[in-house]
């Protein structure tokens, strides 16, 4: 059978290779034309042959057609330079996954997916496995923690399925140095340095996950030119063993859903496996009861209790992920003790949603690549006192698949009754639309140097991909 890559902008490179060096005859088409030279040379070098589409008329027999969920690619396409083709479709996570088959079986395995929050849970989850010395895929990096030390394997990587297979890789290469002796050089005994593993997906799951968490469906945006939605995308998550899924999103989305190990969390309906009961919100450390039932894990076992959470959750969009983590950590057996301790310990992501202090002020960052009006309301709601407060909006463009509504932005903040002030590319565009004369300071970095020279706290709300993080 001939297997067919398509798409090698977004970890179809990774695939095909993974394939050919399982003895799997590989075609590849290079759909958006951005194949560099390395990368052609590679697939060369492992036999995997670029073909385009007008090109499967010369084929006969199976093939299985391989491309990223997201991908606008028909049946259609495919049938109209070969009518008689025996094909079928699969994901890129379905492809990994068969890539990855056996692998990890020995250790508790996370996959993270929603439309928000992903890289916080993945980081809260990070502080609770931090024993268990955790592999990490997210939207800041490939990362391990050895004793609690972290290294960086990758910095700019995505969170595109074949990026679990890269992050992989790269702490094999880690974990296996290349040893020089007399005849040559030999790889040293497989001692593998991490007995965990988290892997943040922003369309969905590969399925290898113990447990899969779907944090919310905030937004059910649309992909593949319109073919599908975010919600259908997410539905992988129900391929792992056991779900961990936000309640609400259940109800909307996933009713016809038939799956032995499903749990639930919600912030307010006691219907759910897990919820809140009560929460103080604090800037610097909410506490929450929070009460759970008929919980089901990976063993087979049915768990319920009480737990009080002391945690970085000033708004009830932190409080959602940290209900969503808890329930992960229950679904994977994990003691109270240690969820509460690990949760304690985190105090936010640099670079993502943190608090802290400078030159007598305090600083809230909200920084996300998928920023919208929902998320920005939720934000300014969490503070108590806006008369003290520079609120700061902007970021950029072209980051995601679901862009920022301008239109809804300016007629919340036309409501506001508060310093705003605009940044960035986003930034410059919403004030031109604006009624009022709102300040607009191009240099984000200006906007922080304005809130400590007028002594005011500041809530920096951007939308931003992670590796432009440093230009602040």
């Amino acid at each position: 059978m001939n297997n067919l890559v398509i798409d090698l902008t977004h970890g179809g490179v990774k695939i095909a290779i993974s394939l050919a060096k399982a003895g799997k005859s590989v075609l590849a088409y290079d759909i958006y034309g951005t194949l560099d030279d390395i990368d052609r040379r590679m697939l060369e070098i492992y036999s995997v042959e670029l073909i385009g589409l007008d090109q499967l008329k010369e084929f006969k027999g199976k093939m299985k057609v391989i491309s990223p969920i997201h991908l606008p690619l028909s049946h259609s396409e495919i049938e109209s330079y070969n009518p008689d083709l025996d094909y079928t479709f699969i994901t890129h996570h379905e492809a990994v996954l068969e890539i990855l088959e056996g692998w990890g079986e020995d250790i508790p395995k996370v996959e993270i997916t929603g439309v928000k929050g992903k890289t916080s849970c993945a980081f809260m989850l990070k502080e609770i496995l931090l024993g268990e010395n955790p592999l990490i895929l997210s939207s800041l990096g490939a990362l391990l923690y050895e004793d609690s030390r972290e290294l960086i394997l990758k910095k700019n990587i995505s969170i595109t399925p074949a990026n679990i297979k890269e992050t992989i890789d790269l702490a094999y290469k880690v974990a296996n140095p290349i040893c020089k002796i007399a005849e040559g050089e030999v790889e040293s005994e497989n001692l593998r340095k991490y007995s965990s593993a988290i892997f943040e997906s922003s369309l969905g799951v590969t399925g290898i996950g113990d447990v899969g968490l779907l944090t919310n469906i905030s937004e059910n945006y649309p992909i593949a030119k319109n073919r599908l939605t975010a919600a259908e995308a997410k539905r992988q998550v129900f391929r792992c063993g056991c779900v961990a899924i936000n309640k609400e999103s259940l109800d909307e989305y996933y009713k016809d859903v038939e799956h032995p190990k499903v749990n639930t969390f919600s912030l307010d309906d006691s219907k759910a496996n897990l919820y809140a009961e009560n929460v103080s919100y604090s800037l610097d450390e909410s506490v929450i009861d929070i009460v759970y039932r008929d919980v089901k894990t990976i063993d087979d076992s049915s768990l319920n209790g009480k737990i009080r959470i002391k945690t970085f959750a000033p708004g009830p969009h932190h409080l959602s992920n940290v209900l969503g983590v808890v329930l992960t950590s229950l679904s994977l057996n994990i003691d109270e003790d240690r969820i509460v301790r690990g949760l304690a310990n985190y105090k936010g992501i640099s670079g993502r949603t943190n608090k802290r202090s400078e030159d007598g002020i305090w600083i809230i960052e909200e920084i996300n690549p998928g920023i919208n009006t929902d998320a920005i309301k939720q934000s300014i709601n969490m503070i108590p006192d806006l008369e003290n407060c520079y609120v700061s909006l902007g970021g950029d463009y072209g980051i995601t698949c679901e862009e920022i509504d301008e239109d809804k932005v300016v007629k919340y903040l036309n409501t506001l009754d508060c310093k705003i002030i605009l940044t960035g590319e986003v930034g410059r565009s919403i004030s031109q639309k604006m009624s009022e004369n709102i300040e607009y300071i191009e240099n984000p970095s200006d906007v922080y140097k304005k809130a400590k020279t007028d002594e005011k706290n500041l809530l920096f709300i951007y939308r931003s991909d992670y590796s432009k993080i440093s230009l602040r």
